[in-house]
């Protein structure tokens, strides 16, 4: 990395804490851009409102040693598939090299579904059935609170070391005790030519407002990105807004979905409209949209020069799973940058893991070469990270926010 990208780094360290998406499917790059998951300086969420350590969460025996397996939850599309055989090379190789297998599950389709799913069994010291998942920062946050996530044990994971130096102190777990990073991308805008005309759509005010776009439209079930650019369009900065500034974002939101401007709200199944033309212009996230230029080349994504997010997924493992010892083996596995590289080159999102760009250079310099993929110092610069917030604010904020997006 040059010095030109660690001040682009460090500049964007300096914003705020990420967060992520809804349902999305990717993942992977490189390492500077894995700074997304970095915090602000804010009210560490992993503290409680009265300033005491996060409770301890409780921990199953552990049956790794006599049930050689891992159940791992994530959200689709997230790793890499042979398309030939549907299987996955990264997780037939694992299980090659351990003798562990792996019970790989893609039912994380959106942060607050999934922890519906399994807060009811970890609020009574149940077993959720799944010894490692993915999370994106700031519902990790939420799940430290609450002494859901158990510490991680480092000795299992000494491939930790590849991890870039700026995830490794995080505002949402100090000290990474309790998570590391997966995957980082960006939130960006997404436009199908033979939909708009031929024109290009190239920020968040052609979105709301353009009339070529009436009923075209789509924005992203989370919050943080869809409000996060709209702030980001309005001049607002990401680490520091107030409760004006979110309900004024708001407020551009609602006015464009009573004018009709908006479609609806969605997960990663904007995809398909996109590329079909049926959805002209959408918020949309990096990985989804460079393997659908893999297919049409001319869809068009641009990070808007207002600025764009950044956010990241984290791998934590939940109170009482039955396989803890396993789960970090898998962890430590992927933080192999040649293995994080085969994820890297098919998801195409960020990389926390250090030498994955250089991997990627050998065996795929396409992909390497990918700005979206492997940011570089310019792309850097213009990327935000939401501020964390507040227990009662993610309540206010997300609230609010659902009752837009309802119906």
């Amino acid at each position: 990395m040059t010095e030109l990208d660690n001040l682009a780094l460090r500049a964007a360290l300096a914003r705020g804490m990420v967060t992520r998406r809804t349902a999305m499917a990717g993942g992977a790059g490189a390492i500077a851009l894995a700074l997304a998951a970095c915090g602000s300086k804010g009210k560490n969420p992993t503290s409680s409102a009265s300033g005491s350590a996060a409770p301890t969460a409780k921990a199953a025996q552990d049956m790794s040693a006599t049930e050689k397996l891992v159940n791992w939850s994530n959200w689709p599309e997230y790793i890499d598939v042979d398309d030939k055989t549907q299987k996955r090379p990264s997780l037939e190789e694992f299980t090659k090299q351990t003798g562990i297998k792996v019970n790989y599950t893609e039912d994380y389709n959106d942060n607050d579904e999934f922890y519906a799913k399994v807060r009811p069994l970890l609020a009574d010291g149940k077993d959720t059935g799944r010894d490692v998942w993915c999370s994106t920062d700031w519902m990790v946050a939420r799940l430290i609170r609450q002494g859901y996530v158990q510490k991680l044990d480092l000795a299992n994971i000494p491939n930790h070391k590849n991890v870039d130096p700026s995830l490794l102190d995080v505002e949402f777990d100090k000290g990474r005790l309790y998570s590391l990073p997966w995957q980082s991308g960006f939130a960006g805008i997404a436009y199908n030519p033979a939909a708009t005309g031929g024109k290009k759509v190239e920020s968040v005010d052609q979105l709301l407002t353009d009339p070529a776009l009436k009923g075209k439209v789509t924005l992203l079930t989370e919050m943080r990105d869809t409000v996060g650019l709209v702030l980001l369009a309005m001049g607002k900065k990401l680490e520091s807004f107030t409760d004006a500034d979110f309900n004024a974002a708001m407020d551009e939101l609602k006015k464009a979905k009573d004018a009709g401007q908006i479609k609806g709200f969605t997960g990663n199944e904007y995809t398909k409209p996109l590329a079909s033309g049926d959805t002209a212009a959408c918020i949309a996230w990096t990985g989804d949209v460079v393997q659908l230029q893999a297919d049409n080349p001319k869809l068009g994504y641009v990070l808007p020069k207002t600025g764009c997010t950044l956010w990241s997924d984290n791998f934590v493992i939940p109170a009482m799973a039955k396989h803890k010892k396993n789960a970090e083996v898998l962890i430590n596995y992927y933080y192999d940058p040649a293995v994080m590289a085969k994820v890297v080159d098919y998801v195409n999102y960020i990389s926390p893991v250090q030498g994955t760009k250089a991997v990627l250079q050998k065996e795929d310099p396409s992909v390497a070469d990918n700005p979206l993929i492997i940011p570089d110092a310019a792309t850097l610069a213009n990327a935000h990270v939401f501020r964390g917030l507040t227990a009662a604010e993610e309540t206010k904020y997300s609230a609010a926010f659902a009752e837009l997006t309802a119906g």
